[in-house]
């Protein structure tokens, strides 16, 4: 039996399956950064990150894009933990004159029906105090934030490069 080839056909199955790819790979996006996102309650976590350290660094910073309250009640973020560090410390930083200062506080308000950012160069961050290593772009790690309302929620952050050039690093 002789197999008859039409170019034709083969043409719009070439087309199509790349019409299909495309669409594929335009989601991928989209899906992905819904990856890294991460919910307690009412809470939707945006996109935890890191910056990279140099080597012997022992300190280190976490920031996300914001904590979205979607309840009816203000919680607070009371504390964190992670393995790649001893402690985890939230920090504000203040202005005092022209300098920036940093110094500990004891949570940050999520008030109801609102987004914090917690985003380098703005007023708050997680500091990771005395870091067992590196922090390597393009690698995650585990933390667990602690809600007053909501509990513990273990996310993953990523370490990765800022977009901007603006804030302070650690």
């Amino acid at each position: 039996m002789q197999t008859i080839r039409c170019p034709v056909r083969a043409r719009c199955l070439a087309l199509l399956a790349t019409g299909v790819l495309l669409a594929v790979a335009a989601g991928l996006p989209e899906r992905a950064a819904r990856a890294h996102d991460f919910h307690a309650g009412d809470l939707a976590i945006d996109h935890p990150y890191a910056l990279p350290t140099p080597p012997g660094t022992t300190t280190g910073a976490v920031y996300f894009r914001g904590i979205r309250n979607r309840g009816q009640q203000t919680d607070r973020l009371l504390g964190a933990d992670t393995a790649i560090a001893a402690r985890v410390e939230i920090h504000e930083t203040v202005m005092a004159g022209d300098v920036a200062r940093m110094r500990e506080t004891d949570g940050i308000d999520l008030p109801a029906g609102q987004t914090v950012q917690i985003r380098h160069g703005q007023r708050f961050h997680l500091m990771l105090v005395g870091l067992k290593q590196p922090l390597v772009t393009g690698e995650h790690f585990d933390i667990t934030l602690r809600f007053e309302r909501h509990g513990e929620r273990k996310v993953r952050a990523l370490v990765q490069q800022p977009r901007g050039t603006g804030g302070h690093r650690h």
